[in-house]
């Protein structure tokens, strides 16, 4: 009789054991779930914009894009800031910083410009906006090829600045650099003759910033001369 209640019972603990487990696993699997359905923080993904706008001058560059920013998690996203940076070029290229929220791509008359001001992306949604980045005095002029650009954001539950797309700027398409109009980024879109204008352009720009561009040697004058004119004036 002994035995016998010995192995029932351990039978008994054998199957409260399982059932035990199998209620941890599946607490564990509700858990999991709720915070991956309702509280995983995500991150924000963007694609290569299709066109762009365009104007560059050698003391100004303005660069107006469609971006698609979509939200991987549940929670919502605070986008704070945005900026586009050249990680390739010299250092001497400044940043282009977010200047305005315009309400269509092809700049023009009776378009409606929006101050940079934050927003929400919410959870496992997709946001469109027009953005456009300017640098006065960036040093940046376009020459006819491609850039590899990266498009960067300060997000609210985040500290600093975190990339959200590299992608590459097919500036050979620039054909009127002083016009601020539209052009696509698609590789191969111009013809041979529209390069050959874009290349012509941008390489007379260069050549304009480079006349302008001050003498060394003059500019270290002038830094000492005002150095001298400072030095007499009192506070």
């Amino acid at each position: 009789m002994l035995p016998l209640m010995a192995a029932t019972d351990q039978i008994a603990s054998s199957l409260f054991s399982g059932g035990a487990i199998v209620s941890v696993c599946a607490l564990c699997f509700t858990v999991a779930s709720f915070w991956w359905i309702n509280a995983r923080q995500g991150r924000l993904e963007s694609w290569e914009p299709h066109s762009f706008a365009a104007i560059v001058h050698p003391s100004r560059a303005r660069l107006r894009l469609p971006l698609v920013l979509h939200n991987t998690g549940a929670k919502p996203i605070v986008v704070q800031d945005l900026m586009l940076t050249f990680p390739d070029e010299p250092a001497s290229h400044l940043p282009l910083l977010w200047r305005s929220s315009p309400s269509r791509l092809e700049p023009g008359p009776g378009e409606e410009l929006k101050l940079p001001a934050g927003f929400a992306v919410a959870g496992r949604e997709a946001r469109q906006l027009f953005v456009e980045f300017e640098a006065p005095f960036s040093g940046f002029v376009a020459e006819p090829r491609n850039y590899k650009v990266q498009l960067r954001a300060r997000v609210g539950h985040r500290k600093g600045w975190r990339p959200v797309l590299t992608f590459t700027l097919r500036a050979a398409n620039i054909i009127y650099p002083n016009q601020y109009t539209v052009y696509s980024n698609a590789p191969l879109e111009l013809t041979k003759e529209d390069q050959q204008k874009a290349d012509a352009a941008l390489l007379a720009l260069l050549d304009e910033q480079e006349k302008d561009t001050p003498v060394q040697g003059d500019t270290a004058q002038r830094h000492s001369s005002d150095d001298e004119g400072d030095a007499g004036t009192e506070l």
